[in-house]
C-alpha cells in the first residue's frame, strides 16, 4: 500500500469540493487555494524521494491485481513532474491572491484550478490508458471553463480554436485507445506493452503510434497543429495564462515519452523520424512567430511551442542522453516559462498594458522587476549558468552524437532567435524610456500587500531557476535516473504485474 500514490490527486480534488462548499466565502477559498497547493506539493516531494530511494510505485485501486482494475503507477518520471506540478500551483495559488478579481472567484476559479491540479496529477501518474484518456478530459473541462473566464470577445475567440482542436485530438485518442484495445484485449499498459511486443502486425502497430502521435502531438502543441496555443493562451487573466503555460503542453509531452517509450518503443527507427522532423518544425516555426510579435504574452506564448520542439527532439533521438535532456529540459521550462508569465503579470498590474510599445522605463523605476525578468529569459535562451544553458547542451550534444546534424543546427539557430525575443522584450519593457503620458492609460496604483503576493512566488521560480543552473549536477543525476527508467521498460511491467514473462492468454 503506497498513499502517496493517490494524494496528488485527492488533495486537488478534495480542495475543490471544499472550495464549493464555501461558495460564497472568498476569504475561505483563497485560504483553501494556498493551503491545498502547498498540500499538494509537500506530497509531491514525499512521492519523488519515496520513489528516488525505492524505485517504482505501484498502488492497485479497488484492491483489484493488474491488469484487471485501475493502476496508478510513480516512476521517477511520473514523480518529477508531480512535483513540478505542486511548484506551479502553489506559485500561481499565491500569485492568484493579488491579481485574481471577485468577479472570477465568484465564478469557480479557485475549484476550477483544483480541478485542472487534480486532472494534471492524474495524468501523471496512471497506468491505465483509457484512463489517460479521462484524465485528459478533466483537464480539457477545468482548462476551458478557466479560459473563458470573464467571457471577453478575445477570450471566446481563442476558447473556440482551443477547445476545437483539443477535442480533434480527444477523438483521435479514443479512437486509438479502442483500436488498441481490440488488438491486445487490455488497457493497463504495462500490460498493453508485453502484449504488443508479441503481435506480427507490425502495419497496425505503426498506425496505431501514429494516431497516438497526433492527439498527443496537438495537445503538446507540436507542429503542424500548434495554433490553438498563441491564438488563446494571452486571452485569458495572466495566473491563468501562466498555469497553463507551465504545465498543460507538458502533459501532451509526458505522454508522448510514456507511450513512446513503454508501448511502441520496438521500431523507434519509423515513428522517431517523425518525431525528429517534427520537433525541428516545431522549434523553428515557434520562434519565428514569437519574432513577429509585439505584445508580452503573445511571445511567450509562441517561445512555448519552439520549447516543446527541444523537449520532443530528446525523445526522438532516443538515445540515453538525448532522453535524459529532454527531462531535464521539461524540468527547466516548466519553471522558467511559468516565471515568465507571472512577469508580465506585474508589468501588466503596474501599467495595464501588455503591448511593448506602451511599456518603457521598467529599469530605472523597477529595476528589481528587471532582473527578475533577466533570471527567467536569459535561462530561456540558454544563457550559462543558468538551467536553459545545461538543458540546450545536453539536447545538442545528443544531437550531434547521433549525427543528426540538420536538427541540430536548427536548435542552435533557435537559441539565438529566442535569445533576440528576450532582448526585444527587454529593449521595449525596461530599457528604452517611458512613454509620454498620453501615450499610457492611467492605471490604479498596486498596494504593498498586492505586490509583495506577485513577487513571492516570482522570486521563488527565479530561484528554483538559479538552483537547477548552480547544481545542475543533481539535477542530471535524477532525469539520467528517469532515463535509465524509461528506456527499461520492463522495469515498469515487472514493478505493475509482478512479473515479466509470457503473455497473458
Amino acid at each position: 500500500m503506497n498513499p502517496q500514490i493517490a494524494l496528488p490527486i485527492l488533495i486537488p480534488l478534495l480542495a475543490g469540493a471544499v472550495s464549493l462548499v464555501f461558495w460564497r466565502s472568498r476569504s475561505m477559498q483563497r485560504f483553501i487555494a494556498v493551503a491545498g497547493t502547498g498540500s499538494l506539493l509537500l506530497t509531491s516531494l514525499w512521492l519523488l524521494t519515496t520513489v528516488n530511494r525505492d524505485g517504482i510505485l505501484v498502488m492497485q485501486m479497488g484492491a483489484w491485481p493488474a491488469p484487471f482494475g485501475i493502476s496508478l503507477v510513480a516512476d521517477l518520471l511520473g514523480a518529477i513532474m508531480v512535483v513540478l506540478t505542486g511548484i506551479i500551483g502553489f506559485a500561481v495559488a499565491l500569485f492568484s491572491l493579488a491579481t485574481v478579481g471577485r468577479g472570477h472567484e465568484a465564478y469557480g476559479y479557485f475549484p476550477l484550478m483544483h480541478l485542472l491540479l487534480a486532472g494534471v496529477a492524474g495524468a501523471f501518474l496512471t497506468g491505465d490508458i483509457f484512463n489517460l484518456y479521462v484524465w485528459f478530459e478533466v483537464m480539457l473541462v477545468a482548462s476551458f471553463a478557466l479560459l473563458i473566464l470573464g467571457s471577453e470577445k478575445a477570450q471566446m475567440e481563442g476558447a473556440i480554436k482551443y477547445v476545437t482542436l483539443n477535442l480533434v485530438s480527444s477523438v483521435t485518442f479514443l479512437v486509438a485507445v479502442g483500436l488498441l484495445y481490440g488488438m491486445v484485449g487490455t488497457l493497463n499498459m504495462a500490460d498493453i506493452a508485453r502484449r504488443l511486443a508479441t503481435l506480427e502486425d507490425d502495419g497496425m502497430v505503426d498506425v496505431l503510434a501514429m494516431m497516438f502521435m497526433v492527439a498527443f502531438g496537438i495537445k503538446a502543441a507540436a507542429f503542424p497543429l500548434f495554433f490553438w496555443l498563441p491564438a488563446s493562451y494571452h486571452t485569458p487573466p495572466v495566473a491563468v495564462s501562466a498555469l497553463f503555460a507551465g504545465l498543460l503542453t507538458k502533459v501532451g509531452v509526458y505522454a508522448l515519452f510514456r507511450v513512446f517509450t513503454l508501448i511502441f518503443h520496438q521500431s523507434p527507427g519509423y515513428t522517431h523520424e517523425i518525431l525528429l522532423w517534427g520537433a525541428g518544425f516545431t522549434m523553428l516555426s515557434g520562434v519565428l512567430g514569437a519574432a513577429a510579435q509585439f505584445e508580452f504574452r503573445r511571445i511567450l506564448s509562441f517561445h512555448i511551442v519552439s520549447q516543446i520542439g527541444y523537449m520532443i527532439l530528446g525523445l526522438a533521438l532516443f538515445t540515453p542522453l538525448a532522453v535524459i535532456g529532454g527531462v531535464f529540459y521539461i524540468m527547466h521550462h516548466i519553471i522558467v516559462k511559468t516565471n515568465l508569465f507571472l512577469v508580465s503579470g506585474i508589468v501588466h498590474r503596474l501599467r495595464g498594458t501588455y503591448q511593448l510599445k506602451s511599456l518603457g522605463g521598467f529599469y530605472r523605476s523597477h529595476p528589481w522587476l528587471a532582473v527578475l525578468f533577466l533570471i527567467p529569459a536569459l535561462s530561456l535562451a540558454g544563457m550559462p549558468p543558468l538551467s536553459g544553458f545545461f538543458a540546450k547542451f545536453i539536447v545538442i550534444r545528443a544531437g550531434i552524437e547521433a549525427e543528426a546534424y540538420g536538427v541540430t543546427f536548427i536548435a542552435l539557430l533557435v537559441g539565438l532567435l529566442t535569445l533576440y525575443s528576450m532582448v526585444k522584450i527587454w529593449a521595449e519593457v525596461f530599457w528604452k524610456s517611458t512613454p509620454p503620458e498620453g501615450d499610457v492609460d492611467p492605471y490604479p496604483a498596486v498596494n504593498p500587500r498586492e505586490m509583495w503576493l506577485m513577487l513571492v512566488p516570482v522570486v521563488g521560480l527565479a530561484l528554483c531557476t538559479l538552483f537547477i543552473g548552480l547544481n545542475a549536477e543533481p539535477i542530471y543525476a535524477l532525469a539520467e535516473a528517469s532515463a535509465d527508467q524509461l528506456l527499461a521498460p520492463e522495469r515498469y511491467i515487472e514493478a505493475v504485474l509482478g512479473e515479466t514473462g509470457e503473455v497473458m492468454p
